[in-house]
């Protein structure tokens, strides 16, 4: 199931807040601005304990769900028809709406292969932070219509990666075609690579 809520905002800082759950839930929200901690060093790696707090949804088919949340702000500069802006960008794993249930993974295989399968979908997010921030600092935008354009750039990331996203779900089956979770990791790593190098080379 997929849902968007959109809503609009006319302030001059802007910012983005992406949820993706894995069981399809995605929410699109564009409230007030927020200050954000940027990390790029490597995507959240997952712990049961730490990062499953909420409670289970009995009538989800799912062993367990996991819910991130993308938020981007930023502060814009208008100099000699240049628009330079200064950009806030984050993931992070919203520990109190993700959970598992325990007594469907008890055997530590199946504990260990769903969680290898949702740190996929961290990781893919991680790509997304990576790609936002090369992205978004690295345009050169319209004066009269740079918060649109904006905007419009960070849709795009967002629909990109929501498709894969999905992609990675049907694909590998949720993780049971232990084929495709195989592919779908050297996937997800060459990404990470692709843009990691991508990022170096424009700080050179």
């Amino acid at each position: 199931m997929i849902n968007h809520d959109r809503f609009k905002t006319v302030e001059t800082k802007i910012t983005q807040v992406k949820k993706i759950l894995i069981a399809f839930l995605f929410l699109l929200v564009l409230p007030c601005t927020f200050a954000f901690k940027q990390d790029f060093s490597q995507p959240v790696q997952l712990d049961w304990e730490t990062h499953f707090k909420g409670k289970p949804d009995m009538r989800s088919p799912f062993f367990a769900l996991t819910a991130m949340t993308w938020k981007y702000s930023y502060e814009s500069t208008v100099y000699r028809n240049r628009v330079a802006i200064k950009l806030q960008n984050d993931v992070s794993i919203d520990k109190n709406r993700s959970w598992v249930k325990w007594d469907k993974i008890k055997d530590p295989e199946i504990r260990a292969s769903l969680l290898h399968h949702e740190q996929g979908h961290a990781n893919i997010q991680y790509v997304l932070l990576l790609e936002a921030e090369r992205v978004l600092k690295n345009r050169n935008y319209s004066v009269n219509n740079y918060k649109a354009q904006i905007s419009e750039l960070a849709n795009q990331i967002s629909n990109y990666f929501d498709t894969m996203q999905r992609n990675y779900d049907e694909e590998t089956e949720h993780g049971s075609n232990h084929k495709m979770q195989a592919r779908w990791d050297e996937i997800i790593q060459n990404k990470i690579e692709e843009s990691r190098t991508a990022m170096a080379e424009l700080q050179k």
